[in-house]
């Protein structure tokens, strides 16, 4: 393993090293929990959870995994992951548990009572700089790439050995929430990071392809209609594309088929923001989601994302509404509009 000095503080920006060594002393203190991640879990999200769930269980403690069943089917990318034992309702013992929420700007990102309204510990492990601070105990660290970096190097201060079960996970959340070590949030730490789970395990070739290349042809026919629905506002410095219930009807998909539409609408050249909306069905309590990617930086979409009860990252955010979509775009087109000027 590498330095713990020097690994702790790469990850510990804003004095962060006393949140991750309270975050430690927690887990080492505690024996029964209950981990969870945002709804709509992305890679980074399912990573997480997976690698915290070993790492726990590594330390000898009693560990179980909680996501709606709403949120499943997966997207297709992350079907491979071994999440065979997660929980769909709370366990009978919760009471006795400790909630870790993962990858989580703020706790209403997971809409489960029992979480939300229970008398729980909560302990918070995120990367989001908007994070609201909602756990008895918090560890947000924006200057990770990740939060399933942030329990990388939790396992170096409890010592626990990563093996290749609890590798693989941690790179799925590397890789994608860094665009494949392409967005601004790589660093140095990050790629050491990589290369220490790649050392313990992680087979590059196959995760990538897992991740990227097992797209079925139903995925590429609603990719290609999604496509073909652009649409240019508020003088082409914003790009829409409307994904209907009906699209996903025609081609033979759904909604969990629309992981990565968004990175061919952000690389139109010209383009300051980009917003896929996809109608949900019944996977949601609101009509329709938005996902919204920040081409250049110069926009922050997170804080547009906020003003409609989502969050995210400065340049990849999302929330849920039932807007309309004429509504919706005059929304987006006003908020883009504000920070960029007239």
């Amino acid at each position: 393993m590498s330095d713990l000095s020097t690994t702790a503080a790469a990850t510990a920006a804003d004095g962060a090293l006393s949140d991750l060594e309270t975050m430690v002393a927690e887990l080492r203190a505690h024996n029964r929990f209950l981990l969870t991640a945002h709804e709509g879990p992305d890679g980074d999200a399912l990573g997480s959870l997976l690698g915290m769930h070993q790492l726990l269980k590594k330390l000898g403690k009693d560990s179980v995994m909680f996501l709606a069943a709403k949120e499943f089917p997966l997207p297709i990318e992350y079907r491979f992951l071994p999440l065979e034992e997660v929980f769909h309702e709370p366990p009978a013992d919760m009471a006795d548990r400790t909630v870790v929420f993962l990858d989580c700007g703020n706790i209403d990102r997971m809409p489960v009572d029992f979480l939300t309204q229970g008398d729980h510990r909560i302990l918070n492990i995120d990367h989001h700089h908007d994070n609201t601070r909602f756990g008895d105990v918090n560890l947000v660290m924006p200057g990770a790439s990740c939060t399933a970096e942030i329990v990388y190097d939790i396992a170096h201060l409890l010592s626990v050995p990563v093996d290749a079960e609890m590798a693989m996970p941690l790179y799925v959340g590397l890789i994608t929430d860094t665009g494949k070590f392409m967005y601004e949030n790589t660093n140095a730490h990050t790629h050491r990071v990589a290369a220490e789970l790649i050392d313990a395990g992680v087979d590059v070739d196959d995760t990538y392809r897992r991740l990227y290349e097992h797209v079925p042809i139903e995925k590429l026919r609603l990719v290609a209609r999604a496509l073909d629905k652009i649409e240019r506002h508020c003088g082409e410095r914003l790009v829409t594309s409307y994904i209907t219930a009906e699209d996903y009807a025609a081609t033979g998909s759904g909604e969990e088929m629309t992981e990565g539409v968004i990175d061919h609408l952000r690389s139109i050249d010209g383009v300051k923001v980009a917003a896929v909306i996809r109608d949900l069905g019944n996977r949601g309590r609101a009509a329709r989601k938005v996902s919204l990617r920040s081409s250049e930086g110069d926009v922050d979409v997170s804080a547009i994302a906020r003003k409609q009860g989502g969050g995210g990252h400065k340049r990849a955010a999302g929330f849920s509404t039932d807007l309309d979509l004429p509504a919706l775009v005059e929304f987006l087109c006003g908020e883009v509009t504000a920070q960029l000027g007239s």
